[in-house]
């Protein structure tokens, strides 16, 4: 039988030898959040962790190993590739590649002027259409857009969210064109508006009013169209800006608390929407971290539903997500370690215990990846589910010494980042002092300061560079299709009902000055083919547009 002895008694007599004969690495060791990482890990760290009361069973309060019991032994996770650029006719075409390839959820970017609430023939949406999404004006694009696809058997995502009660009155209206019962339609639409303000800036409207369009689509979806995630609320931008894993978390979270008590304060009970919120989170490169991260979050929201908003029903103490891989890690550089670097961050996801995944392409440092990107993108997410075996068991790394000292660490990091939101008056009151964004601006410093000195080891970018990789076949947007789309949208406007048009946006803006839900009021508008930027500029009337939300 071996000698009983403790770790720090190992390390000292055996791991401190064996590291003087071999010293190969000399930088510090440490997760993206700053957490020093040990040379190993016994039971001696999870002693005493909140983990031995809270681990459970998969599918069980408070969901730390998945908030399915039977997770991918059941169905595997929505492979949704994002995608979308030019006009919605390129799109079509390129989601029913994506469909045909094997991909089992459709997820819709749109292009800047959408976001914003622009015409495509408006002066200040020049240059920007169709450029990092589809170009989508009226109905008549959105019509064109799932042109020969069946919405009631496919789930489709929209990364939409100043512009998102539109969107979905848009995805409605197609729906009810294909004969298909809006109690049919699945999917998402991510309508997170507060990430705007802290990280991304594709904002339009003051908060009060754009809070109202956020819960205003809860308690529609909530009798019309009950399948519908009525929100994703996002880590992705805000880790893509420079956060940690912990603030990602932390800050994310915050912002869900922020929807959750405006929904209440909306006259909603939390058990009528808490179980159609989503979350949607980056998958970074530090493997492990990321895979505690996911769990610490689940744990951390489980709480929160349950013991701070009191909700009853287990599926509103769930938190679902969606992931991405991480674009801010891909490289110019020897451009082919892309597919590595992403391989490794859906791994990390799908270790984690993700309901949906969206994988990078390799060219994405260059521009929109071409057909041949996209399919490497998703046969990686194929690979992982067909052949790797990690999801065969629930939770497989769970139980490892690490990953659950870890996964305490980032609840703890976490935690202490929401008590400080939370000491602030809450998200909004935190953003409009500038608390997460200088967070995360002094994260993002740190970590290019480390990149540059070379303590942060970016392959072929400081360390193992070559000589310069030429890339050749990268798709282009097509510069006639800003004429075309403005062509389009002219012949629109000279056939459509201009009379009923006129009508119904005049009964909009009565309505945004009063307290009504607004949704049905969207439907109306885009079924009789007013165009985002119309509908938008009543708004703009009657709240206003949002500047510089914090001067610093």
């Amino acid at each position: 039988m071996a000698e009983s002895r403790g770790k720090e008694d190992w390390k000292k007599k055996t791991l401190g030898p064996a590291l003087k004969k071999s010293p190969e690495r000399e930088e510090r060791f440490e997760t993206s959040s700053g957490f020093p990482v040990d040379a190993i890990y016994t039971p001696e760290d999870v002693a005493g962790l909140e983990y031995n009361e809270a681990l459970g069973y998969p599918g069980e309060y408070p969901y730390t190993r998945g908030v399915q019991p039977s997770m991918y032994r059941g169905r595997f996770w929505t492979m949704r590739q994002y995608a979308g650029f030019g006009d919605a006719e390129e799109s079509n075409r390129r989601y029913h590649y994506l469909l045909e390839h094997g991909q089992t959820g459709l997820s819709v970017a749109f292009d800047l002027p959408t976001q914003l609430g622009m015409d495509s023939d408006d002066p200040k949406a020049e240059g920007e259409i169709g450029k990092v999404g589809v170009a989508i004006d009226s109905l008549q694009d959105m019509e064109a857009l799932f042109r020969g696809i069946p919405l009631d058997r496919v789930s489709t995502s929209m990364t939409i969210n100043s512009t998102a009660a539109i969107l979905l009155a848009m995805y409605v209206a197609v729906g009810k064109k294909q004969g298909v019962d809006a109690k049919l339609l699945n999917g998402t639409v991510q309508n997170d508006i507060l990430k705007e303000y802290i990280a991304r800036g594709t904002y339009i409207f003051p908060p009060a009013p754009s809070m109202r369009l956020v819960t205003d689509i809860f308690g529609y979806c909530r009798e019309q169209v009950p399948a519908w995630n009525t929100i994703s609320i996002s880590g992705y931008h805000i880790r893509e800006a420079g956060a940690t894993a912990a603030q990602e978390v932390a800050f994310t979270l915050a912002n869900g608390v922020a929807y959750v008590q405006a929904a209440i304060e909306s006259g909603l009970d939390v058990d009528a929407f808490g179980g159609r919120l989503s979350f949607f989170f980056a998958s970074n490169n530090n493997l492990l971290e990321e895979v505690a991260k996911f769990r610490a979050a689940r744990r951390l929201w489980a709480n929160i539903m349950r013991d701070h908003f009191r909700a009853k029903d287990p599926r509103s103490w769930m938190l679902r997500f969606h992931t991405q891989t991480a674009g801010s890690t891909l490289t110019a550089q020897q451009p082919a370690n892309n597919i590595v670097r992403t391989a490794m961050q859906a791994l990390a996801a799908v270790l984690g215990g993700t309901q949906s995944l969206h994988t990078n392409s390799m060219d994405e440092a260059f521009s929109l990846p071409t057909e041949e990107s996209v399919q490497i993108a998703l046969r990686t997410q194929q690979v992982i589910a067909h052949e790797s075996g990690v999801a065969d068991t629930v939770d497989p790394l769970g139980g490892s010494y690490y990953i659950e000292w870890l996964t305490e660490q980032v609840a703890q990091a976490a935690q202490r980042y929401l008590d400080q939101v939370d000491a602030l008056g809450g998200a909004l009151a935190a953003l409009s002092k500038g608390y997460q964004q200088r967070e995360i601006q002094d994260s993002a410093y740190r970590y290019q300061q480390e990149v540059e000195l070379g303590k942060r080891v970016i392959v072929g970018v400081n360390r193992y560079q070559g000589p310069e990789v030429k890339v050749s076949g990268l798709l282009r947007v097509d510069p006639a299709i800003q004429r075309r789309q403005t062509e389009r949208l002219a012949s629109l406007r000279s056939t459509r009902n201009s009379a009923q048009v006129e009508a119904v946006l005049q009964r909009l803006e009565i309505a945004a000055r009063g307290p009504e839900n607004l949704m049905p009021l969207f439907v109306e508008c885009v079924e009789a083919y007013a165009t985002i930027g119309e509908i938008c500029g009543v708004l703009r009337r009657v709240w206003g547009e949002q500047g510089e939300f914090v001067a610093f």
